[in-house]
Parts: structure tokens; C-alpha cells; sequence
């Protein structure tokens, strides 16, 4: 591939050598002894390269090189100055040059810079392929990203649409332990579809921020509240804490099940009483996940009933999310009511 290069020096005859030198090379080299002239052609045509002498009629390389940086151009540049002025070249390269040439009398200084202007105009080409890759690899990643999106959007409609579903048939339910059923499979649903609601919606496409997450959890809970228990209230103690998506539905079917149990069996019907969810950063690497109440305690809720097969189901979703997030589930010990926890491993 020819290499056009725009050379800018006041010494003719010198000129006339490093063109036909680098001619040898199937370089076209084009000659400009007036910066003002080499700013036009850089502005109206490409070149692949600039060889820049420092001492100019009335100004030196490094003023031309303030001025390109000024204008915008970005053509590399192969800046040449003398022997003994080695703080100069420093200087050029400080300025935006790519490479220097020491200019000497003898033919070194020739092939010196013919290598300067092959390896320069070749590291400006890789530059200029890494960027329009890594700007196909950005685009490529929006793509996923809005495709992605646009996935966990439909999902969450499509649960959503199930649970509104669920929640008909639980309404018309002739059996209360129909109804049950389906509320708490219509809760575990909404767990799910709650954790893509939140991918679709943060910036961040494999992270869930807890705290809006749970609080949404809590408020859907607390709206499937009817009859007797409608006095019972749900509250909220969070941090602001982001899980990857697959621990993010984990501590979300852990807080539907253990809330679930505590809004049927914590406190007689008819008494009011609140369940508080809790997710509080311990240190760096865990967090602590709890749902209390000041209840009954174990011995009446479900978990003191081994021969109620739905609770039974909760349980081991309980257990099984527990272990795959942290050190499973623990009940703290407390003088009235039950403190369900669990510490949950924030990284790994």
C-alpha cells in the first residue's frame, strides 16, 4: 500500500533527497516549505503521515505542532531536529509527535527515517483498526444489552400475566385451601417476574439493586393481605445493596416464603402485628437477611407443623435458597415472636 506523506522543510535541496529516497519505498511524498500552505493540504486531502522539520523561516515544528493540536489534526507526525538538540525532540513528542529523526550529514539520517515513517504510519494503522474494533465490540454490547432488555421485559408482562391470572382463580376459589395455594404460588411468581422488572429497568443489565427489589416484594405481599389479617403491616429496613440476578431472585423467594408464613401464622386472626424485613450489610462481604415478628414464635407457626404439605413446600425453598446464597437459614433466638435470618454472601 503506497504511504503518502506530506513532507514541511524550508531546505530545498534537502527536500529533493528525502523525496526520491523515500520514492524508493513507494512512498509519494509531497513537499510544502509554507506551514500555512501544509495546514491547507492537511485540511483538503489525507495523508498518512507528516515529516516535520523544527527550524522553519519564521517558526519552529513545535509552533506547528501547537497548531495542529489546535485545528484538530491527528495525522502522525515524524518530527526532525538536530543532533545536539535532543531536549527539543523530547519536546516534540510531549507535543503530539509520534516519533523524531536526528538530522545528520551523513545517509544514516535517510534510512533512519524511512524506518521512522514505515513503523509510525503502521502503529497509526493498528491504532485505527483497535479503535473501529472496539467500537464494533461497544456497538455489538448494545445490542446485547437492548436485547437483553428487552428480554427480561417481555418475561416480567408475560409472569405478570400469570399471576394476575392466579390471582382471579384464587378469588374465585370455593376451598380456602385452594385459595392458599395459589395465592402463595402467585407470591413466588411475582418474586421472579419482580427480579426481570428490575434488570429491564437499571442501567445495569445482570445486577439487581435490592432495595427497591424488596420493597416491591413487600408492598405486592401485603396487598394479597385480606380478611382478618388485613391488620398486619409490612416494614422495610434496607441498604442499598446490588446482587447478581440469580441471588437477587433467591433472596426474593426467601423473603415471599418466610413473610408469607409470618402474615399467616405469626399472630392470632384478628390481631394486628408487623413483619419486618430486613438486608443490612454486616462488612464487606456479607449482608444480613432477616424477617421477623413479635408474634407467637415457632411453636405456632408452620414451621412447627410438619404435616402441612404446603408449608412443607416453603420450607425446602426456604432451605435450599438459604444454602446456594450464604450459611442457610438460622432462627435467632428472641423472647417473643421469630427471627428467621440469613448471611448472605455478597461476592463469589
Amino acid at each position: 500500500m503506497d504511504t503518502r506523506v506530506l513532507y514541511i522543510d524550508d531546505d530545498v535541496p534537502l527536500a529533493h533527497l528525502v523525496k526520491r529516497n523515500l520514492g524508493r519505498s513507494s512512498h509519494d511524498v509531497v513537499h510544502v516549505h509554507d506551514p500555512n500552505e501544509a495546514v491547507e493540504r492537511l485540511q483538503s486531502e489525507t495523508f498518512d503521515v507528516v515529516v516535520l522539520d523544527h527550524y522553519l523561516a519564521n517558526m519552529t515544528g513545535l509552533d506547528i505542532l501547537r497548531r495542529f493540536r489546535e485545528l484538530g489534526i491527528v495525522t502522525p507526525v515524524v518530527y526532525v531536529t538536530g543532533s545536539s538538540e535532543a531536549q527539543i525532540a523530547v519536546e516534540a513528542l510531549k507535543s503530539g509527535a509520534s516519533d523524531y529523526v536526528i538530522k545528520n550529514a551523513s545517509e544514516d539520517f535517510l534510512s533512519l527515517l524511512a524506518d521512522a515513517v514505515v513503523n509510525t504510519v503502521a502503529n497509526a494503522r493498528l491504532r485505527k483498526a483497535k479503535e473501529l474494533a472496539d467500537e464494533e465490540t461497544r456497538r455489538a454490547k448494545e445490542r446485547a444489552e437492548a436485547l437483553l432488555a428487552e428480554m427480561n421485559h417481555r418475561v416480567a408482562n408475560s409472569l405478570a400475566l400469570v399471576t394476575s391470572l392466579l390471582r382471579l382463580q384464587a378469588a374465585s376459589a370455593q376451598h380456602e385451601e385452594t385459595r392458599q395455594v395459589l395465592q402463595e404460588t402467585q407470591s413466588r411468581i411475582s418474586a421472579i417476574a419482580g427480579m426481570h422488572r428490575s434488570l429491564y429497568s437499571n442501567d445495569k443489565i445482570s445486577s439487581v439493586d435490592m432495595k427497591p427489589y424488596i420493597s416491591a416484594l413487600a408492598s405486592d405481599l401485603a396487598s394479597t393481605v385480606s380478611g382478618p389479617e388485613s391488620r398486619l403491616q409490612i416494614s422495610c429496613d434496607l441498604d442499598d445493596i446490588e446482587l447478581a440476578a440469580d441471588k437477587a431472585v433467591s433472596v426474593g423467594m426467601i423473603v415471599t416464603e418466610l413473610a408469607t408464613n409470618a402474615l399467616k401464622y405469626a399472630y392470632p386472626e384478628g390481631e394486628p402485628g408487623e413483619i419486618r424485613v430486613v438486608f443490612k450489610r454486616v462488612d464487606g462481604m456479607n449482608a444480613r437477611l432477616a424477617v421477623e415478628d413479635d408474634g407467637a414464635g415457632l411453636s405456632s407457626s408452620s414451621e412447627a407443623k410438619p404435616g402441612n404439605h404446603k408449608t412443607g413446600l416453603g420450607t425446602r425453598i426456604v432451605r435450599s435458597m438459604a444454602d446456594s446464597i450464604g450459611n442457610g437459614i438460622t432462627y435467632a433466638p428472641t423472647q417473643r415472636g421469630t427471627v428467621a435470618e440469613v448471611l448472605v454472601l455478597l461476592e463469589g
